[in-house]
């Protein structure tokens, strides 16, 4: 008898998985996307994104001491960075005006090209890999320092040394011509993630190798097509969310988003690549602690008359394109969560928004205002997937106000 039950509730687990698996309809969950759909339940990271930028509401002057500037993290109150040339420092700075308020020196370490700095609950990671001049460094590393010891100004450092699995051909390059280049990784609760620079292909690859000090072949993962060079990465795991940033072969820079992924396959994620108005800026770090806002830096440039681009620190609010994703609120900025809620959808939008209402009750006014507050559209919504033309509207931000109540950020491209 007792086998007979094994067997039947065996049976049971079978049909109820399949039955799971079935009733999954797989597409873009994401309501920011143009092509979402409000009946998936599954993510496939197929969502695609309109075009669009973003300009930071605040650029501080850094000083010469880190003209070079390579790498970001936010720590201990400061945001902490480093020179890619020799420099053995690593420099606080204040978030308020720039300044450097601190420097510590990593003894007994090298700069061969310092080009990012991660960390975890414990450490402090600096990678030095970059690899651009040849593309056949065999001296990669990540230097690993105990965050107590930086406090005490006495850094403990221990070294991770690695080396590319599919590098096998080490014939010298000229400069910038390999795709074993490396600017940007992140530390996870496991394992560290590295993602290459590739100045011939313009894509990245990912690689993974453990966070413990040792010598390493770190195995190649996956490749994605960024059409840029990425120079850092900012990881918040709890959200399962990475923001690259990077530039082309312009200097023009970008933010490349991935989120809601599974465990490491990052590249499964929703990928979104949005341009920051900064032109000829060399951005070469980033971080952020919530997800919303975050601190980017660019290195000094310049290119005789043509064009000079001081260091700066960049600061940058992504709300309009992550809060809902963070704190899971579809499209709206409301704070509150209240019965009647809302999916707005593609966002930005060049023609048309439709309103996915999840409790129709009743009908809803609405009215659409522009950056002055001034009423530029309003009308009545009367079913699910109400569609809105907003193809009358000039280009810019505007606030979609539903039964006076909800509120919602709406791009007009």
């Amino acid at each position: 008898m007792k086998f007979k039950f094994k067997i039947f509730t065996f049976t049971l687990l079978i049909f109820f998985s399949a039955y799971c698996l079935h009733a999954q309809t797989f597409g873009c969950t994401d309501p920011m996307a143009s092509n979402y759909n409000p009946s998936a339940t599954k993510n496939n990271g197929s969502c695609i994104y309109v075009d669009t930028s973003v300009a930071p509401y605040r650029s501080l002057n850094l000083d010469a001491k880190v003209i070079e500037t390579s790498g970001l993290i936010k720590w201990n109150n400061h945001i902490w960075t480093h020179n890619d040339n020799d420099d053995l420092k690593l420099y606080a700075l204040d978030t308020m005006d720039g300044s450097i308020s601190q420097s510590i020196t990593l003894t007994n370490t090298y700069n061969t090209d310092w080009e990012e700095i991660s960390q975890d609950a414990n450490f402090v990671y600096v990678g030095d890999f970059g690899n651009n001049s040849t593309g056949v460094r065999q001296n990669l590393r990540i230097f690993r320092i105990d965050k107590s010891s930086l406090l005490n100004n006495a850094p403990i450092v221990d070294t991770i040394k690695f080396s590319y699995s599919s590098q096998t051909d080490f014939t010298p390059n000229r400069a910038n011509k390999t795709d074993f280049d490396c600017e940007a990784f992140i530390v996870s609760s496991d394992s560290i993630y590295l993602f290459t620079k590739q100045w011939l292909t313009n894509q990245t690859s990912l690689y993974v190798l453990p966070k413990t000090p040792g010598t390493y072949s770190a195995r190649l993962k996956d490749n994605l097509n960024v059409q840029g060079l990425i120079t850092g990465a900012n990881y918040l795991e709890s959200k399962r969310m990475i923001v690259l940033c990077g530039y082309s072969s312009l200097l023009q820079p970008f933010l490349y988003l991935l989120y809601d992924f599974k465990g490491d396959d990052f590249f499964a994620a929703n990928k979104r690549k949005i341009s920051l108005s900064l032109p000829f800026n060399q951005i070469e770090g980033i971080t952020s602690t919530d997800g919303l806002k975050y601190y980017l830096t660019n290195e000094y440039f310049s290119r005789g008359s043509f064009v000079t681009v001081d260091q700066k620190m960049h600061e940058l609010d992504m709300s309009d394109f992550l809060d809902p994703y963070i704190n899971n609120k579809h499209s709206g900025i409301g704070k509150n969560k209240k019965k009647d809620a809302f999916i707005v959808y593609p966002n930005p939008s060049k023609e048309k928004i439709l309103i996915d209402i999840e409790f129709n009750e009743k009908c809803y006014p609405f009215v659409i205002l522009n950056s002055i507050g001034e009423e530029v559209l309003k009308g009545l919504i009367k079913q699910s997937n109400e569609e809105i033309d907003i193809s009358s509207l000039s280009f810019g931000l505007y606030t979609l106000l539903i039964d006076g109540t909800f509120s919602y950020r709406i791009e007009k491209q």
